[in-house]
Parts: C-alpha cells; structure tokens; sequence
C-alpha cells in the first residue's frame, strides 16, 4: 500500500507495510475489539507484551514520558493498557504533537488573546503550556478583532463565558471605557490588557468565571478590566538587568501605548530624572505634564540628554524589521552613553539597538522576559493559583526562538 506524501506516517502492520493514520487505527481497533480473531492470511494473534523502543517515547507538554505513561488509555475492566497505547503511535506522542492529557469536550473553557493583527502573538504557546501544566481543561486562543469590531468582541466572549481575554495592540487604550469594573492597575496606567470574566452568584458576590463548576452557569457576567504590562516590565529589568529604578536616570523612546506605561510606572518607582523622545512631540508633552501632575519628584525632559543615562528602553516598533533604522539619532546621542539598554521587542532576539548597545560595552534584555511576565500575571488572575512560570517560559523561547 503506498502511503501519500501529504499523510504522516505512523507505524507498520504486521507485513512490514507502512500504513497512514486512518489504516494505522483501523487495524489497531481491529485488534482491540477481536484480539482473538485470526487474521486475514489465517495466522492467529497471540496475546503478546508488546516491548516498547525508548524512540517511541511521547511527549506531553515539556515532560519526557516512557511509552503508556501519561498518553495512553486504560482498559478499565482489565486494568492494563491497551494495545494502542503500549509503546506505538496515539493522539499524544509525538506523531501528533499535543500537550494536554484530556481533549477538547463539552466543559472545556477558552481564554483568548485579541488583537489586530495576532498571527505574530506567542501567547497561546506560552499560555496553553502554563494551562497542561496546571491540569485545566481550557484552551487559550488567538483572535485577529478590528478596533471597531472590539467591543462586539468582548460581548461575545462574555456571552459564550470565556474565562477572560488577553489585549495587545491596538486595544489596550480602547478597552478602558468598554469594560464593567477596572482594578487599579488599569486606572493607574490607564490601559487593559487583561480581562476576567465575572459571573454574579445567588448570593450577590461575583465570582471569577475560571471557578465556576461546570454544573453552574451565571445568568449575569460582567468584565472586569487589569493591566500586567507595568509590573512585567520592571520585573523583567530587575531579573534580566539587574537594575533598580529608584534615583536612576532613564531616556525613553516613544510615548504610545506600551511607553506611556513604561514611563508612568519609571516614574511611580522613583526613577529621579525621565527623557521622553517621541515621533509626535504633542504626545510626549501630554505624557511629561501627566507625570509632573502625578509624580512630581520625578524630572521629565523632553529630547535627548546632554550627558549618561542609567537605563535606554526601546517602547517603539523599530527593530522588528531587517531594515528598520535605529529608534534613536545617534547624531544626538550614542548608545555607549548607556549603562543598561532594554527593548521591548523579543522577535528578533538581537535587534540592531541591542546588537549596536552590546559592541559599546551595555548590558541588554530584549522583551521576552516583560511577555512572560505580563502573561504568568495574566493566569494567576485567571485562575487563582500561581503560575508554572519555568514551564511557561521554555514553551515561550521554543516557539520564539525554536530552544
């Protein structure tokens, strides 16, 4: 039998034949239905231990497994694996490659990140590997939503009880005046990033939708509104750089959605002296008088500084493409002018910002690490339970970087 080439291959009959997945199943339930049937040419099947060969191993999210533990099916009534799981090919080896223990089935929750456009988005890697590793019978998604399209969206999410979604740009600013309740992380950075679904309770109190049982549906849901990009970003330097905000100096480049945050939180932290560089220079004077209001010990400039600063954070898209010119004029300040030199852009790893800081002697991070944070934040809110951050971290580096 000749296999297509569009087909994967998963194992062979007993003639040596390679088989598709469709005979290779056929057969097998064959076996498991008649295991005392002779076959075809007359031989009789005999009741065999079937010795597994360690490169029929499965892999379950980022724990190696030996063959019929943890991927394959147990026949209740004997006790013992059946045949199909003892070492040969099933729907969570390797063939097939798929993290979680249980499918998709009628009770399975779905988170989701939106955003537009989302093909770029690691989040469902991450996020999805954090899900098997905590044992939850969700899904995390991805969706490309239009902002005009956005509030529709989130109805929807509501209406069909997502346990929340993640936001990325260009909903962050948006989603402020869309939502039931802020928490104070996205009043005090004026942006969400992250909602949670809250049903109400008979008794009143509204409850994450993530802890609802799957007996119980509420009649009410409301959306309640967080921001985790802040504390991600000052998580990510301080692990990552090793650097403390507080009587440092930092120049910033772009004051839009990601670095009015960034700014807005540097300067909550104590940073004494801000330069905001922005292409459009009326948004980084509604940034700097935002500042002076809310946090008058810190000094904000406008343009590049004269002399050193502590920290360089990149918050423009700039370095994502090959043939992006640098985010700052270096005609008007060099990067070797920087202890520390932080972009928040993970794809590629090495921008030409980082490339160019780590020549001059600066110690760099890209933003991998301010994904990964923002993202574990993301479903301990969820949930409730803290998040496998390692777990959720190597899912991240292998699908961003493929190690």
């Amino acid at each position: 039998m000749s296999v297509p080439a569009d087909r994967p291959v998963l194992g062979s009959d007993r003639e040596g034949i390679l088989l598709d997945w469709a005979s290779f199943w056929r057969i097998e339930r064959r076996r498991l239905l008649f295991p005392h049937r002779r076959s075809v040419k007359g031989s009789e099947t005999k009741r065999r231990r079937v010795r597994p060969s360690p490169r029929e191993g499965c892999s379950d999210g980022n724990l190696s497994l030996q063959p019929g533990q943890g991927c394959g099916h147990v026949n209740s009534r004997r006790g013992r694996l059946l045949p199909f799981a003892r070492g040969r090919p099933t729907l969570h080896c390797r063939a097939v490659p798929e993290i979680f223990a249980r499918p998709i089935d009628a009770a399975t929750r779905y988170c989701a990140v939106y955003g537009y456009p989302v093909r770029h988005s690691a989040s469902p890697a991450m996020q999805n590997a954090g899900l098997a590793a905590l044992g939850l019978n969700w899904r995390y998604l991805a969706f490309a939503v239009p902002p005009t399209q956005l509030r529709q969206a989130l109805a929807g999410a509501a209406a069909m009880r997502f346990v929340g979604v993640n936001l990325t740009v260009p909903h962050k600013l948006l989603a402020l005046d869309m939502m039931d309740l802020l928490d104070s992380s996205a009043r005090s950075w004026g942006a969400v990033n992250t909602v949670r679904f809250e049903g109400l309770r008979p008794d009143g109190t509204w409850q994450p939708l993530g802890q609802w049982t799957a007996e119980a549906e509420p009649e009410q849901v409301r959306a309640h509104g967080f921001n985790t990009d802040a504390d991600a970003l000052l998580q990510a330097l301080r692990e990552e750089l090793q650097w403390e905000p507080a009587g440092s100096t930092v120049l910033l480049l772009g004051a839009g959605g990601a670095g009015r945050v960034a700014a807005l939180k540097l300067a909550a932290e104590a940073v004494a002296r801000l330069y905001l560089v922005n292409r459009t220079q009326a948004k980084a004077e509604q940034l700097a008088a935002e500042i002076r209001a809310r946090y008058p010990a810190c000094t904000v400039s406008l343009g590049y500084p004269e002399g050193t600063v502590d920290l360089l954070v990149n918050a423009t898209s700039l370095g994502l493409r090959p043939d992006d010119p640098l985010p700052l004029d270096t005609s008007r300040f060099a990067v070797g002018r920087c202890g520390f030199v932080y972009d928040m852009i993970y794809r590629p790893a090495q921008t030409p910002l980082l490339q160019q800081a780590a020549r001059a002697g600066c110690r760099v991070a890209n933003g991998l690490g301010m994904l990964l944070y923002q993202g574990t934040r993301a479903l301990e809110i969820w949930t409730g339970r803290p998040a496998p951050v390692e777990v959720m971290r190597r899912a991240l580096q292998e699908h961003v970087y493929g190690s």
